[in-house]
C-alpha cells in the first residue's frame, strides 16, 4: 500500500496538475486571464443566481386556453364533417368543457353520431386504456354532446407543460446564458432562474410570447370599411398590422403554411435598404407548400401573422421556390434578434402568465461569496490545527492534501461548468470537515499497529490496508445519499449535492492517493527506525 510504481505516481501528479490548471483562473485577475494562451484553461466557476445575481420568473401555463383551443378546433371539424354529409344541424356551440349541437332531422341522428365518433381518437397510455379523447353523450331532447374525457385532459395538460418547459429552455439557451434553472412547480407552473441576466423585462417578453407564426393570404375581395363595422366575410378575420399606425387588414383564416415548418431564422440586414430584417428557411415540406402558394398567388399580398398580429404583408412578386424568405418591418436590431430567437426555439403550445418576477442584485451574491470564502478559510484553519496537534508530521501531510483537495474541487467545478450556489458553498465547507475522516481512520490504525510492535513500514502498510474497507463503505453510502439528493432535489438542493458529491470523490483521492504518496516518499527518503504519530 505504500509502494508506488512510476505510472501510479505520474497519474496522481497529472490529476493534481490538471486540477490546479483549471482552478487557477478563478484565483487570478481577469486581465491576467485574458493574457493566457489559447490552449490553457481560462474559464471560471459558473455562479448561480444567488451568487452573481440575475432574473427570477415564476410562470403559469394557461391550460384553460389550450382546452378552449382544442374545443374550437373540434367545433370546426364537426361543422365541416356535417356539411360534407349534408346533415342539417343547429345550436353548435361550446359549453364549459364540451361541444354541443342538435341534429335537425332526428332520423339522421345515428348517422351523425357515427360520423362524429370518427373525429375522436383512442387515448394513449395505460391510464386512458379503452377511452377516447372525447366522449359522446345524447341529451333527452336528442342533442349530441362531445365532452373531453378526464384521462385525455390530464394527458394533454401534462404534455403541454412538458412542451412549454422545453420551449422555454430552448429560448433561454438562444440568449447565450449559462446554467439557467428551469423546473416544473406543481401542475401548471414553471420556475425560471437565469444567472447574470439583469433585464427581466426582456426575459419576460421573450418567454411570454406564444410565437405562433402562420403565413396566410390577404382577402383582397373584402371591404375594409365593412370589416371595421363588424361585417367580416365568412372564412376571414380582421387583424391589425404591428406598427405605429395599427393598419387594419382582412386576412383569410386558412393557414397556407404553418410556422412549425421553419427550421431556421436569423437576424440580418436588408442589402438594399440596410434595415434590420429576419431571414427564415423552411423544411422540405414547408418549402414545397411555400413555393406552391407563391407560384399560384403572384400579385397578391401574403400576410405573416405572429400571435394574432400582422407583422408584415408583402405582395408576392414572383414564385419563391427555394424555401427561404425575409420578414421586414419596423424592426430594431434587438427586436429582429428577439424574433429570430422565438422562431428558432418554436412556438409555445400555450400562453404563459408571469406570476412573480424578481431581479437579484449582484451585490448580495458578492457578500455571499465573501462570507462563504471566509467560512471555508476558518474551517480549514481549524481542521489543519487539529490535525497538526493530533498527528504531527502526518497531520501536516493531511493538511497539504486538504489544500490540494479544495483545489481539485474548484478545478472540477470549473472543468464541468457546474453551477456554484450558496448551498454549494455549504457543501464545500462540509467537505472540509469530512475530507480528513479517511486520514484519521488511517492514522489511528497506524497507531494501533505501531503500538503492537510492528516496524514503521509494516505499520503504515497495515494501516492503509485495513482502513480501506471502512473508508470505502462510509464514502459510498454518503455518495449514494448525494445521488438521491441530486436526482429528486430542486435547484438549491442540487447545488449542495453537486459540490458535496465532487468533494467526496476528491477527498477519497487525496486521502488514499495524495497523502499516501507523500508518506511513501517520506519513508523512502528518511527510512525511520521508529514511528511517532
Amino acid at each position: 500500500m505504500v509502494r508506488f510504481n512510476r505510472w501510479t505516481t505520474v497519474t496522481v501528479l497529472l490529476v493534481l496538475l490538471i486540477g490546479i490548471a483549471y482552478a487557477l483562473p478563478n484565483l487570478i485577475p481577469a486581465s491576467w486571464r485574458d493574457g493566457l494562451p489559447g490552449w490553457a484553461p481560462g474559464e471560471t466557476v459558473s455562479l448561480g443566481l444567488d451568487l452573481q445575481g440575475g432574473s427570477y420568473l415564476l410562470l403559469e401555463v394557461d391550460l384553460d386556453a389550450v382546452d378552449k383551443e382544442r374545443l374550437e378546433a373540434l367545433r370546426g371539424d364537426i361543422r365541416a364533417t356535417l356539411r360534407k354529409a349534408r346533415i342539417g344541424y343547429a345550436d353548435l356551440e361550446i359549453q364549459g368543457g364540451s361541444v354541443s349541437l342538435r341534429v335537425l332531422d332526428s332520423a339522421r341522428t345515428d348517422e351523425a353520431r357515427t360520423l362524429l365518433n370518427e373525429l375522436t381518437a383512442p387515448v394513449n397510455g395505460v391510464l386512458g386504456l379503452g377511452q377516447r379523447d372525447y366522449q359522446m353523450e345524447q341529451r333527452p331532447d336528442g342533442g349530441l354532446v362531445l365532452r373531453m374525457s378526464e384521462s385525455y385532459s390530464n394527458q394533454l395538460r401534462g404534455e403541454i407543460v412538458a412542451q412549454s418547459i422545453e420551449v422555454v429552455r430552448r429560448r433561454i439557451d438562444e440568449l447565450g446564458t449559462k446554467e439557467p434553472t428551469i423546473q416544473r412547480q406543481g401542475d401548471d407552473r414553471i420556475l425560471v432562474q437565469v444567472p447574470g441576466l439583469q433585464d427581466p423585462a426582456r426575459l419576460k417578453d421573450i418567454l411570454g410570447r406564444t410565437a405562433k407564426m402562420t403565413f396566410r393570404l390577404v382577402d383582397t375581395r373584402a371591404s375594409l370599411e365593412d370589416a371595421l363595422r363588424g361585417r367580416v366575410p365568412v372564412g376571414s378575420e380582421l387583424m391589425f398590422e404591428d406598427n405605429e399606425a395599427k393598419t387594419p387588414v382582412v386576412i383569410e383564416r386558412r393557414v397556407m403554411v404553418s410556422g412549425d415548418r421553419l427550421v431556421d431564422a436569423r437576424a440580418s440586414f436588408d442589402q438594399r435598404t440596410g434595415e434590420p430584417v429576419v431571414t427564415f428557411r423552411f423544411d422540405g415540406q414547408g418549402a414545397k407548400k411555400f413555393g406552391d402558394v407563391t407560384k399560384e398567388n403572384v400579385g397578391r399580398p401574403f400576410a405573416i401573422v405572429l400571435d394574432g398580429k400582422v407583422i408584415s404583408a408583402p405582395v408576392i412578386r414572383e414564385a419563391i421556390l427555394g424555401g427561404t424568405g425575409q420578414i421586414s418591418g419596423s424592426f430594431t436590431v434587438q427586436s429582429a434578434n428577439d424574433l429570430s430567437v422565438l422562431l428558432r426555439a418554436g412556438a409555445l403550445p400555450a400562453p404563459l402568465k408571469v406570476l412573480e418576477e424578481r431581479t437579484v442584485g449582484a451585490e448580495l451574491g458578492a457578500d455571499s461569496v465573501t462570507a462563504g470564502a471566509e467560512a471555508s478559510i476558518y474551517g480549514m484553519i481549524a481542521v489543519v490545527l487539529f490535525m497538526l496537534a493530533a498527528y504531527g508530521l502526518f497531520g501536516a501531510f493531511a493538511a497539504i492534501a486538504l489544500t490540494l483537495n479544495l483545489t481539485l474541487i474548484l478545478g472540477a467545478l470549473t472543468m464541468f461548468q457546474a453551477t456554484l450556489t450558496l448551498p454549494g458553498i455549504a457543501g464545500i465547507v462540509l467537505t472540509i470537515g469530512m475530507a480528513v475522516d479517511a486520514n484519521v481512520l488511517v492514522f489511528e490504525r497506524i497507531r494501533e499497529e505501531t503500538a503492537s510492535g510492528k516496524t514503521p513500514i509494516a505499520a503504515i502498510e497495515a494501516g492503509y490496508r485495513r482502513a480501506l474497507s471502512a473508508i470505502t463503505d462510509s464514502n459510498l453510502t454518503t455518495l449514494l445519499a448525494v445521488l438521491i439528493l441530486f436526482q429528486i432535489g430542486s435547484g438549491p438542493v442540487r447545488g449542495f449535492a453537486v459540490t458535496l458529491g465532487i468533494g467526496i470523490v476528491t477527498s477519497v483521492f487525496s486521502a488514499l492517493m495524495v497523502t499516501r504518496l507523500m508518506v511513501a516518499t517520506w519513508l523512502r527518503q528518511t527510512r525511520p527506525k521508529t514511528l511517532t504519530i
